[in-house]
């Protein structure tokens, strides 16, 4: 058995077709364009190069997008006062702070300062709440995408087995509510899970979100379980860069009903949901109705 490869590029396209002929509609028919601001400070490499692909994206399915790029030695008090002005900006309805931020600023204080219905990464208390409490909020865009993957595969998850390997904020702990929301029986495995094969061989649905790679062998995956591996890691093989996930895919590929690649899986659904995060929290704003298909 060979297991059948979700592809996440093609996947991604398709949510931003759906997001641009949703934009469409609202600028005929309303005369609004949703807007995203990206905050970034400093000069990380990767970061810049994810601040780039998500303003193309952005501009590509019609929406405004508006870039603030901030020296590295930026005070708390000059982010903290750009961010309550795009608050008030009734133009932006989505803002992102890009991750990481220089040592010397206070990463939750930034993110909360962050009007929760315009917080399009969904990583403010105030969403963190909600989604635990089965609540309309901002959903993180990682998390989204493998549940919009996971849904486009299955059709129903309910009465599924789930595990998540990884408890961060980001990935693993908003995943978990996700599939608990879809009516999965969850488990959440980190480093310290005793028998974490034993675990994962129970599990219709394995999201790997751990940040190491390789981890996870065939031997670990049941037979025709859906694998979802967020991963992404760059390690040297025969003297070149490759980038891994956290599954070993060959060998989970044999086993599994489906996988997700790296790369070109998770990583394109990412900045996908970006943009229907923006558009939701746009709707929202104006009192109209959320794109179908595009939300938790």
């Amino acid at each position: 058995m060979t297991a059948k490869v979700i592809d996440g590029k093609a996947f991604a396209a398709e949510v931003r077709t759906k997001v641009a002929s949703h934009v469409t509609r609202l600028k005929e028919e309303n005369g609004i364009t949703p807007g995203l601001a990206v905050v970034l400070v400093g000069e990380d490499p990767a970061s810049q190069v994810y601040v780039r692909s998500k303003g193309k994206q952005t501009v590509e399915v019609g929406m405004n997008s508006y870039e603030h790029k901030l020296d590295v030695d930026t005070s708390e008090a000059d982010l903290l006062a750009l961010i309550d002005r795009l608050n008030k900006d009734a133009t932006v309805h989505g803002i992102l702070v890009q991750l990481p931020l220089p040592k010397h600023l206070d990463s939750d204080l930034v993110i909360n300062s962050i009007d929760p219905a315009k917080d399009v990464d969904g990583f403010h208390i105030s969403n963190v709440g909600l989604l635990g409490t089965g609540q309309k909020s901002m959903v993180p865009c990682t998390p989204l995408g493998c549940l919009m993957m996971l849904r486009d595969h299955h059709g129903s998850l309910a009465g599924m087995d789930a595990v998540v390997l990884g408890r961060s904020n980001i990935v693993g702990k908003p995943m978990a509510q996700l599939l608990l929301g879809d009516s999965c029986t969850v488990t959440i495995a980190h480093s310290r899970t005793k028998d974490i094969a034993d675990v994962c061989r129970r599990a219709d649905i394995v999201v790997a979100a751990v940040g190491r790679p390789e981890m996870v062998p065939g031997d670990w995956i049941k037979p025709g379980a859906t694998v979802i591996d967020v991963g992404i890691n760059r390690i040297e093989r025969d003297g070149k860069t490759v980038l891994v996930g956290d599954v070993d895919y060959a060998s989970a590929a044999a086993v599994a009903g489906a996988i997700t690649p790296v790369p070109g899986g998770v990583g394109p659904m990412t900045i996908a949901c970006l943009l229907a995060n923006t558009l939701t929290a746009c709707c929202r704003a104006n009192g109209l109705a959320e794109p179908e298909g595009l939300t938790a």
